[in-house]
Formats: structure tokens, C-alpha cells, sequence
């Protein structure tokens, strides 16, 4: 019984999970829907995080987007390739993205793991250089500042803070990791 039980809810998440669907709190944010995607593509710092579970404890993290061919149906694959150093050793995660909807090339899902996808919502953007964007996930636990170099103008940390604590994420709480 245990078993059927248990198949059964793994079964529920995974159809759950696989559907593509934002959550309610993202779709609550305005995302940058003029990101062009060429220009976004590549190396990022994490200039700033909110500190969750699977980067607890890790400094220099980056970030490198990279388009992969289309899927089946024909939408925007991207792979995800996070590096960062943890208790003085390199650590690598790889994942897949995608772009549900061209019309919001802002609004992706990101899968480290099987059909499981989480949101990845592009907030703000530097849209004339592409040297800096605010990224945050289905939740206020979940917010990036991603630069292109390792630094960040205090006024442009200022105006993204500003912006995250209106949408009610704890800005004081974020780690500069780098």
C-alpha cells in the first residue's frame, strides 16, 4: 500500500510540476518582455542572492547561459551552467531552460532536475548594455543580481533593492557572494 501510495504521489508531482505553469507570485511580476535573448546569453556574476538551501555557503558563483537547439515543439532552449566554490572546492551545476511563451522570453522555467522546473522571472534589466538584471524566482525566498562584471554602481544596487522590496522580498538579507 505504502508503495501504491507513494507512486502514485510521485506520479501528481511530476505532472504537476512538468506543465510549465508560473506561479501566482510570478505572474504577479511585471518582467523586461523586450529582453533580447542573444544579448542575455552568456557569463553573469551573482553579485547578490538571497541565501537559499542549494547555495548556502558558496562564493564566486557565476552563471552561463547558452541557446541549445529547440525542443519538439519548437520553443527556446537554453542551457544553465552554475559554477561557484564551496567549503574550498569547485562545484558545477548543470540545468536545461526554456521559454514557454515567446511573446514573455522573460518568464522561464529553468530544471535541474528531470521534469521538475522552476520559475525564472527577469525583473529588470539593463537594457542598453545587458550589464546587469534582477531575477527572481516563484517566491520572495528567491531573488538574483546577476552583473557582468563583479562589481555593481551603488545607485543601479540601490534602484534593483528598491524594486525587489516592492514586490516584498527581504533585501536586507542578501549575501554578496562574490
Amino acid at each position: 500500500m505504502k508503495k501504491a501510495t507513494l507512486t502514485l504521489l510521485l506520479v501528481i508531482l511530476t505532472l504537476g510540476c512538468s506543465n510549465m505553469q508560473f506561479s501566482d507570485f510570478s505572474r504577479s511580476m511585471t518582467v523586461v518582455n523586450d529582453v533580447k535573448l542573444d544579448r542575455y546569453l552568456g557569463s553573469w556574476y551573482e553579485y547578490a542572492r538571497l541565501d537559499v538551501p542549494f547555495e548556502k555557503g558558496m562564493t564566486e558563483t557565476k552563471a552561463n547561459y547558452s541557446l541549445l537547439d529547440p525542443d519538439k515543439q519548437g520553443r527556446t532552449r537554453i542551457r544553465v551552467v552554475n559554477t561557484g566554490i564551496k567549503n574550498g572546492k569547485f562545484r558545477e551545476a548543470r540545468a536545461k531552460a526554456l521559454i514557454p511563451d515567446p511573446k514573455e522570453p522573460a518568464r522561464i522555467q529553468v530544471s535541474f532536475f528531470g521534469p521538475f522546473y522552476s520559475d525564472y522571472n527577469i525583473i529588470a534589466l539593463d537594457r542598453e548594455n545587458y550589464q546587469w538584471a534582477l531575477v527572481a524566482g516563484n517566491s520572495t525566498k528567491y531573488l538574483w543580481i546577476l552583473t557582468r562584471q563583479p562589481e555593481l554602481d551603488p545607485a543601479v544596487l540601490e534602484k534593483l533593492k528598491s524594486l525587489a522590496d516592492g514586490y516584498g522580498f527581504n533585501t536586507a538579507e542578501l549575501i554578496f557572494p562574490q
